[in-house]
C-alpha cells in the first residue's frame, strides 16, 4: 500500500500548511480509493482521509462495508487521522476496523477503537 499512496501523496494541494498526506480505502469487498488533503486560504481544508472514504461513498459504498485505511505523511513520520476524520471514520466503518499509519521505516496499526475510546456516534442520538 505504501507505493500506491506514494504515488498519489504528489498529488495532494497544501500552499499554506505544506503538509501532505494521502490515504487509501480499502472496502470489504476489496475496491480501493485514494484520497489526498486538499487545503485552501480560508482554513476549510479537506483531509485525505475524508476524501477517500467520500470517493467510495460517490461510487455507492455505505456505511459498515469500508475495512481498513492506510495514512501517508509526505515527511515519513507516522500520523493518524485528525479528529475530524476520526469522526467520519466512526461513521462508515466497525470499531474493530484496522487503521494502518505508514511511516518511512515502520508502520502501526489500531483499531478504530483504539483511536477513538469514547466515541460519539448515530446510537447517541436516540
Amino acid at each position: 500500500m505504501k507505493e500506491k499512496l506514494e504515488k498519489v501523496i504528489g498529488n495532494a494541494y497544501s500552499p499554506y500548511y505544506h503538509f501532505k498526506v494521502a490515504a487509501l480505502v480499502v472496502t470489504k469487498d476489496g475496491k480501493e480509493f485514494v484520497g489526498v488533503n486538499v487545503e485552501n486560504a480560508n482554513g476549510t481544508s479537506i483531509c485525505a482521509e475524508r476524501n477517500a472514504i467520500a470517493s467510495a461513498v460517490a461510487c455507492g459504498y455505505k456505511k459498515g462495508d469500508f475495512k481498513q485505511i492506510y495514512v501517508l505523511l509526505e515527511n515519513g513520520e507516522i500520523g493518524y487521522p485528525c479528529f475530524a476524520c476520526r469522526q467520519v471514520l466512526l461513521e462508515f466503518f466497525e470499531r474493530d476496523a484496522q487503521v494502518i499509519s505508514i511511516g518511512k521505516d515502520k508502520e502501526e496499526i489500531h483499531t478504530l477503537e483504539e483511536l477513538c475510546p469514547y466515541p460519539f456516534a448515530s446510537e447517541d442520538l436516540k
